[in-house]
């Protein structure tokens, strides 16, 4: 997994792949953490660890995910956000795959110098 601290400070989780998505949404992530997504679109889940980002953690945290995604070079991505309960494995289901609901969609384009600059060192 990789870490970024936003530029107020909180922390963001990125998970690399179905394993890690899966770790990261139904083990580490806590119930009122913000998860992202890109909507209908492959890519990395991204957890804030703070149940009332800022708008601008918002938006850093979903270019994030917009970069980690199948639309990295693409402008105005769809990223949904909600917090982790309204985030559900259905049974059966592949690792990493989720269902959500009360979710908002920001539309980012994915930035990597913001990505670089606010990656953990």
């Amino acid at each position: 997994m990789d870490y970024y601290i936003s530029s107020d400070g909180d922390e963001i989780i990125v998970g690399k792949n179905n394993k890690q998505n899966e770790y990261l949404t139904n083990k580490l992530a806590r119930r009122d953490d913000i998860w992202l997504q890109t909507k209908d679109i492959p890519g990395s889940h991204v957890v804030i660890r703070n149940e009332d980002p800022s708008e601008r953690t918002l938006q850093e945290a979903a270019s994030i995910a917009a970069f980690f995604s199948k639309a990295k070079n693409s402008s105005s991505v769809p990223v949904d956000y909600t917090k982790i309960r309204h985030v559900k494995k259905p049974n059966g289901s592949k690792p990493g795959f989720v269902i959500y609901e009360n979710q908002t969609t920001l539309y980012v384009t994915p930035d990597e110098e913001l990505i670089l600059r606010l990656r953990k060192k």
